[in-house]
């Protein structure tokens, strides 16, 4: 490690611990040259989850993307920011989890259809009709009735 007071490579470390959220290492250092303390983080280099869209294009996974979607159908209902977060953050958990290095775009939206289905049926049926890009008011009817069918279980 290069130190940023004199840049010299040689140092020694003094502590190591887990950071606070527990996805690091922080490392107290001592330049062995000019005898400056300071702190390094040691995290792992994660693969870039790519989303496969219908099209064949490939693109970086955002998170953005998927809290987007869910905020415009969430507009205007009774259901918190915090609450979206944990849907997006479940989503992008079970997405790691399942996946390697490549997730199909359909794949992501059915996740986001299922989160927000227990959600809020309404930002459900917003979502689906951009999502499944609803031809017309049968196709809508269709997907209320299988909503409806659901929730009688």
């Amino acid at each position: 490690m290069k130190c940023p007071y004199c840049g010299c490579v040689d140092d020694k470390v003094i502590d190591s611990r887990a950071s606070s959220e527990g996805n690091a290492v922080r490392r107290r250092r001592e330049c062995t040259k000019c005898g400056r303390r300071f702190t390094t983080y040691e995290v792992v280099e994660e693969t870039a989850l790519m989303v496969v869209k219908k099209d064949g294009r490939r693109e970086a996974f955002d998170r953005k993307k998927i809290l987007s979607g869910i905020l415009k159908a969430c507009e205007k209902r009774p259901v918190s920011l915090e609450k979206m977060e944990e849907v997006v953050t479940g989503i992008e958990r079970e997405i790691s989890r399942k996946f390697d290095r490549e997730v199909r775009s359909r794949d992501v939206g059915e996740l986001v259809m299922d989160r927000l289905a227990s959600l809020d049926e309404v930002a459900y049926v917003r979502f689906a009709s951009v999502y499944r890009q609803f031809k017309d008011v049968n196709q809508f009817m269709s997907e209320l009735r299988d909503l409806l069918k659901k929730a009688g279980k």
